[in-house]
């Protein structure tokens, strides 16, 4: 295969990718409800990111693990556990950020 991937590892790469662009978006909220969701969202984010920190490396070797599957929905099952996280209180991130959100455009500086 002259530099082709076999269709497994085409998967998982464009697996391993789907959380690229999945960055919160930054808007202007209208409401505290909103400024949770945009919280929420930031949250689960930065959440997913530590996640996928702590699991590099685990079960590589492992006999019962592994393989293309693995690699391509690992990414996607992280972001899950991370906005499961982030919607049942999270590291309490979405609190704060919260407050801050509302304080910013109440003060103008948006």
């Amino acid at each position: 295969m002259d530099g082709l991937m076999n269709p497994d590892a085409q998967l998982a790469q464009a697996l391993s990718g789907a959380s690229a662009g999945r960055e919160p978006q930054l808007r202007r909220v209208e409401n505290e409800e909103q400024a949770r969701q945009v919280a929420e969202e930031f949250e689960a984010f930065f959440l997913s990111q530590m996640i996928e920190a702590m699991f590099k490396g685990v079960g590589e070797n492992n006999p019962f693990g592994g393989g293309p599957g693995e690699a391509a929905f690992s990414g996607l099952l992280h972001e899950e556990y991370a906005r499961v996280m982030a919607g049942t209180g999270g590291l309490g991130l979405a609190d704060n950020l919260t407050a801050e959100i509302l304080r910013y455009q109440e003060s103008g500086e948006v």
